[in-house]
């Protein structure tokens, strides 16, 4: 069965869209998300995404409708004049003197791995910044603004902090995975783009998901010890 993609908010030039975890947004015809939003009711199918999310990443991405959009828009997330925010789960806690900090361990351009999320070669200046904003007995929920757009960067910083994003295979522990599988059914991961706020054609353009996915939600209120 085909996932339904919701038109989140509309302007000139663009469309932004609200990515379900498990699909890429590109290179994958016919199951992509570009393929479904072209194939049914929607924007039409001339569209480029403007930045980056990750497949198992869900929630906001903004894409060109047209080249000058395209061109327009992806020079404002090149030169940091997008704000952009996520909601993540991670593992564990976080003492009564960390609820909120930053996170700037310097990432190579390449991505790493769970063994050195940093990773190999030259390190590049990242910045990240959290607040936590509810913890249950095993999981934080984190409110996170980043700053600058290394690749997989909350995914790696949050690793370096020892709290990986939950359902993260390429960070996290295998045995967590598995666990989070077969035992909270828990088949994605716990990452959500869920702000966006840029000014475009002088409009202030503020786009937002007030909700967590399904997934997320039930996998923090249905944890108890």
């Amino acid at each position: 069965m085909k996932k339904q993609i919701t038109i989140v908010d509309q302007g000139e030039g663009w469309v932004c869209a609200e990515k379900p975890s498990g699909i890429s947004v590109h290179n994958e015809p016919g199951r992509d998300l570009i393929s479904l939003l072209a194939a049914g009711p929607g924007p039409g199918d001339i569209l480029q995404p403007v930045h980056r999310l990750d497949r198992e990443t869900s929630g906001l991405l903004l894409l060109a409708k047209d080249h000058s959009a395209l061109t327009r828009l992806s020079g404002l997330f090149s030169v940091g004049k997008v704000k952009k925010r996520y909601k993540a789960v991670v593992h564990g806690h976080f003492k009564p003197d960390r609820l909120s900090g930053t996170w700037d361990t310097p990432l190579s351009k390449q991505a790493g791995g769970r063994t050195n999320p940093g990773g190999k070669g030259k390190k590049q200046e990242a910045l990240t910044r959290y607040r936590v904003l509810e913890q249950s007995p095993h999981y934080s929920l984190l409110d996170i603004e980043l700053f600058t757009g290394r690749k997989h960067q909350i995914r790696r910083h949050a690793k370096l902090d020892g709290h990986p994003v939950v359902g993260d295979k390429r960070y996290g522990s295998p045995r967590s995975i598995a666990f989070l599988k077969e035992q909270r059914q828990f088949f994605g991961m716990g990452l959500q783009s869920c702000y966006l706020e840029f000014r475009d054609k002088n409009r202030d353009i503020v786009l937002e998901l007030p909700d967590l996915p399904e997934e997320m939600s039930r996998l923090l209120n249905e944890d108890t010890d």
